[in-house]
C-alpha cells in the first residue's frame, strides 16, 4: 500500500508538472517594442530608452526563447509613424502608450484582445471600475494598464514672485484657483515684461493641456454627459474661447501654432515661459532634473474655483500581427513590466505616476507634491478619450484653435466646423 501510494503522488506530482509546463510553455519569437518617452531614465543624461532596455535585458534573461527588439519614438513624429506602420503592416508587437490611442486601434481591428489578461484578480486589485472601462471599449480590453496620475499646470515660482504675480495663486490645500486670478496673474506677468503661457496648436502633442484648460475657464467640457457626441459649441466654451483670443489678441498669452506640448514644455524648462499647461508626473520626471527655478504644481483655473481634471493612464497594448507565438510573447512580456511588485514598481515610479493596483501601497509616502495630486483625483472629469472618433477630434480641435486664433476664421464658422467634422463618423 506505501508502494502504490508513493507511485500514485509520484504519478499525481509528474502531471501537475506536466500541466504546469503547458501552461507555461514560453514560445519562441522575436517582437518589436515601441515606446514613447514615458518612462524617466535613471541618469537624466542617459539616452531615451536606456531604462527600457534594461527591462529587455531582465526579461529576455528569465525567457531566453524571445527576444525583444526596443525602438524609442517621440509624441511629435510617432502618432502618424504608427499610422503609417500599420497601414503598411509593419506595426510593432508591443505599443507603451495611453488609452486614447490603444483603444481607438483596438476598435480598428488591429489588435489583440487582452480579455484574458483581465482577470477577475486583477480588477479586483485596480479597484476602480472608471481606470478599468477606459482601458476598452465596453466589449473588449485593448490596454493593459501600468499607472494613473492626473494632467495639470505648473508655474515658476520666482518668475511669479519677481511680477508680484504670486499673490494670486492659491498655495493652500488643493490649490484651486479662480479664472479672475488666473488672469489677473498673467496680466502681472506681462506687465513685468515676461512671457506667461502658450496655446500650442501645432499637432495633437500633448492637446490634452489646451483642451483641460479651455473648458476649465468657464465650466464647458468636449462631450455630452453619455459620451456619445463631441459638444464644445457651448455658451461656457464660447466665453471662454473669446477670453482666449482677447489675451492672445493683447499679447498677454502667447499663440502657438508652430509648437505643441513638447515645446511649450520645452520653453518652461529653459525659463522662457512662466508656466505649462501641459505638465505632468512624466514630465516633471524627465525635466525636472534640468530645472534651476522651483515648480508649484496646480489645477487648472475654473470660473467656480472647482476644476474638472483630465487624467493619463500608461499602459500596453498589443498588435494583431497575425503570429500566435509573438502575441503569447507580447502578453508575457507585457505581465512581466506591470504585475510582479519589482518590476512592476520600479516602472511606476519611472513613470512618475501612481500604480493602478491597490497591492502596490503608497509609493511616495511623505512626499507632499504626490499627497497634493492624490487629492485631485475627486476632480477627474469623464474619460471621454475612448469615444469613438476621438483620433479624429483631436485633428480637428488644434485645426480649430489655428484657424480662430490666427483670426483666420469667425468662432461661428471655427465652431460650426469643428462640430460637424469631430462628430461626422459617430
Amino acid at each position: 500500500m506505501k508502494k502504490l501510494l508513493s507511485l500514485v503522488l509520484t504519478v499525481a506530482m509528474l502531471l501537475s508538472i506536466g500541466a504546469f509546463a503547458v501552461a507555461e510553455e514560453v514560445p519562441t519569437a522575436e517582437i518589436v517594442w515601441w515606446a514613447f518617452p514615458t518612462f524617466g531614465q535613471k541618469d537624466a543624461n542617459d539616452p531615451a530608452g536606456t531604462y527600457e532596455q534594461t527591462l529587455i535585458d531582465a526579461f529576455e534573461a528569465k525567457y531566453p526563447t524571445i527576444k525583444v527588439k526596443l525602438e524609442t519614438i517621440d509624441f511629435t513624429s510617432g502618432p502618424e509613424k504608427l499610422v503609417a506602420a500599420i497601414e503598411g503592416n509593419k506595426a510593432p508587437d508591443v505599443l507603451f502608450d495611453a488609452p486614447g490611442r490603444i483603444v481607438e486601434y483596438g476598435m480598428n481591428g488591429v489588435l489583440v484582445p487582452l480579455n484574458d489578461m483581465f482577470t477577475d484578480e486583477l480588477k479586483a486589485d485596480i479597484n476602480n471600475e472608471g481606470l478599468i472601462a477606459a482601458c476598452g471599449d465596453g466589449e473588449n480590453y485593448w490596454m493593459y494598464p501600468l499607472s494613473s496620475s492626473p494632467f495639470f499646470m505648473a508655474i515658476n515660482k520666482e518668475a511669479f514672485e519677481e511680477a508680484d504675480a504670486l499673490q494670486y495663486v492659491n498655495l493652500e490645500g488643493d490649490r484651486t484657483w479662480t479664472t479672475e486670478n488666473y488672469v489677473k496673474a498673467l496680466e502681472a506677468l506681462h506687465a513685468a515684461g515676461k512671457l506667461t503661457s502658450s496655446v500650442y496648436c501645432m499637432n495633437q502633442g500633448g492637446d490634452q493641456g489646451t483642451r483641460a484648460f479651455i473648458n476649465n475657464l468657464y465650466g464647458g467640457s468636449m462631450a455630452n454627459a453619455d459620451l456619445t457626441k463631441y459638444e464644445v459649441d457651448s455658451p461656457e466654451n464660447r466665453k471662454a474661447l473669446e477670453l482666449v483670443k482677447k489675451l492672445v489678441d493683447d499679447q498677454v498669452l502667447e499663440f502657438g501654432p508652430d509648437i505643441n506640448a513638447g515645446g511649450e514644455i520645452e520653453l518652461f524648462v529653459n525659463k522662457t515661459l512662466a508656466m505649462s499647461i501641459c505638465w505632468g508626473t512624466s514630465a516633471a520626471k524627465n525635466n525636472t532634473p534640468n530645472m534651476d527655478f522651483t515648480q508649484i504644481w496646480l489645477p487648472f483655473p475654473s470660473d467656480d474655483g472647482t476644476p474638472v481634471l483630465e487624467y493619463l493612464i500608461n499602459g500596453f497594448g498589443i498588435f494583431d500581427n497575425k503570429d500566435e507565438a509573438r502575441a503569447k510573447a507580447a502578453k508575457l512580456f507585457v505581465q512581466f513590466l506591470c504585475d510582479s511588485e519589482e518590476v512592476g514598481k520600479a516602472n511606476v515610479l519611472a513613470t512618475g505616476a501612481f500604480p493602478v493596483r491597490t497591492s502596490f501601497g503608497n509609493l511616495y509616502e511623505g512626499n507632499a507634491d504626490y499627497e497634493l495630486l492624490s487629492a485631485f483625483t475627486k476632480y477627474y472629469g469623464p474619460y471621454y478619450n475612448t469615444m469613438k472618433g476621438f483620433a479624429n477630434m483631436r485633428l480637428q480641435w488644434w485645426t480649430m484653435l489655428q484657424a480662430y486664433l490666427s483670426g483666420a476664421v469667425s468662432l461661428d464658422d471655427a465652431l460650426n466646423t469643428f462640430q460637424t467634422e469631430a462628430n461626422k463618423d459617430l
